[in-house]
């Protein structure tokens, strides 16, 4: 019996943690959940303006008569409410990645715990920056591309549904994608990566880049070309960041 009772102290050892993780996550969620629901119902009633601006890049590259459809009486409503959604996470992205901090900061060290505002600030810049780049780089030059295809016989009629799943994976994959030197700076402030082993791994991190833009980019060539050369820019400014990191992360361990 007092085997079992003991073995019973471990098992409820062992499940305090996971129990405690558990509820931390699901707390975060639930603040995260709220915050996108807010953000959302703030931005439906501009879904059509919003709508405009996002319609923009391509407006400007197509031809006369050429104009949006949808082809679903509730086509319309859907993509207003996808709009809504893509701004709310625009929107509510310093939270978000409050968050994912708060989640995973008592695994850190004091000190770590101390980089939160740093964190928050540059991962929303990030991700704006990625955002803005897509919108203003890649949009004009994928939509120019393509669009040049028309001819006589061949007109474009966007349709409402296509072109915002497309600009929103878009916009999504490369506000992500952007937070690279971020993860390098904390992977390197942690002891998990070091400069030499990115210096080394550069051949495998450009193929790298390249996998990862094909999975986020939708199935083109040219889009996934103009997500990848940025990630490269970006994996090697990421090692300049990681020598500071790193060194930080040596005079703190000394």
């Amino acid at each position: 019996m007092k085997k079992r009772a003991e073995g019973e102290q471990i098992d409820d050892a062992k499940e305090g943690p996971l129990s405690s993780h558990l509820l931390e996550l699901r707390k975060r969620v639930l603040i995260s959940f709220g915050t996108l629901l807010v953000a959302f119902f703030s931005c439906f009633p501009f879904a059509e303006q919003i709508f405009l601006f996002l319609a923009e890049p391509i407006r400007d590259s197509l031809p006369d008569g050429s104009t949006f459809i949808f082809t679903h009486p509730a086509e319309a409503f859907f993509t207003f409410m996808k709009v809504s959604f893509i701004a709310a996470i625009f929107i509510s992205i310093p939270v978000l990645y409050f968050q994912v901090w708060k989640f995973v900061a008592p695994g850190l060290y004091p000190s770590e715990r101390k980089m939160v505002v740093p964190f928050v600030f540059f991962s929303t810049i990030l991700f704006f920056i990625g955002g803005i780049f897509a919108y203003k780089i890649v949009f004009p030059f994928v939509f120019q591309f393509f669009i040049s295809f028309t001819s006589e016989t061949i007109k474009i009629l966007p349709s409402v549904k296509e072109y915002i799943s497309f600009v929103s994976k878009l916009l999504v994959a490369f506000g992500v994608v952007f937070q690279l030197p971020v993860l390098i700076y904390f992977l390197s402030r942690i002891g998990i990566v070091s400069t030499e082993s990115l210096v080394e791994k550069r051949r495998y991190a450009i193929v790298g880049c390249f996998l990862l833009s094909a999975i986020l980019t939708p199935p083109d060539v040219v889009s996934q070309v103009l997500m990848a050369f940025p990630l490269i820019i970006l994996y090697e400014i990421g090692i300049w960041i990681s020598k500071y990191a790193t060194k930080r992360h040596f005079e703190e361990s000394v």
